[in-house]
């Protein structure tokens, strides 16, 4: 299975911690939100393939995130996880939105392979693009697979993310705030050269050996990618 975008909106400290790091364990990046209000921001700004979302939780329930997201055009499959497994209770979280509902307790054997199987539905996240290019670089996140001049390079989770980002945007400045927060999910500025430290190691393995770039630094702006050629 090609890598997943998962966003993990449970109050269970010991539970979310288990499943994140058990999807990571699998190579998928695992985002988490400890309240309804967070996830439901977390859901609207980021990018995933899959939302994960206990029933019940604190500052906004599980069904009524849901049925939020549904009324602001989110689309991105959930999968409702609850203690209320009656029959009732699962008719009222897929008429709330939800795309599968999985009783607790659950083996995460089954909870990964309902994951998966509603990525596999999709085309995209919320009907986007699937595949990238830019000049002679390709991206395609459904493979998981970047191509300079058609040979594959290998990225890390956070530089993929970051690579697909610029790329959902190419020819336009993306400052450094959209990409803490929609790459990182920072909602503050960390103080750090993380960003730095990642645009470095991305621009060293897509324009190795160019004579023109196709990642520039836009001074006192933030950064952009383009066609080197135009």
């Amino acid at each position: 299975m090609a890598l997943m975008r998962i966003l993990l909106i449970e109050d269970d400290k010991e539970a979310s911690d288990y499943l994140v790091k058990a999807f990571r364990e699998q190579g998928h990046v695992a985002d988490h939100a400890a309240d309804g209000l967070a996830g439901y921001a977390s859901a609207r700004e980021g990018d995933y393939d899959v939302l994960i979302v206990d029933r019940m939780l604190p500052k906004m329930d599980g069904l009524s995130l849901i049925s939020s997201l549904r009324e602001q055009k989110v689309e991105t499959p959930v999968l409702i996880l609850s203690a209320l497994g009656q029959v009732d209770d699962r008719v009222k979280g897929l008429r709330a939105g939800g795309d599968d509902y999985l009783p607790k307790p659950y083996a995460f054997s089954e909870l990964l392979a309902r994951v998966e199987a509603l990525v596999r539905r999709r085309v995209g996240p919320r009907g986007e693009e699937t595949h990238y290019r830019v000049g002679d670089l390709e991206l395609d996140r459904l493979s998981h697979k970047v191509t300079v001049a058609g040979q594959e390079i290998v990225l890390q989770p956070r530089e993929f993310r970051l690579l697909e980002y610029l790329m959902k945007h190419a020819g336009q400045v993306v400052t450094r705030t959209m990409l803490l927060e929609n790459v990182w999910d920072y909602h503050f500025d960390p103080q750090t050269n993380v960003i730095d430290v990642h645009i470095s190691r991305l621009r060293a393995k897509i324009d190795k050996g160019r004579d023109n770039p196709l990642l520039h630094t836009i001074r006192g702006a933030g950064y952009m990618i383009r066609d080197g050629m135009r």
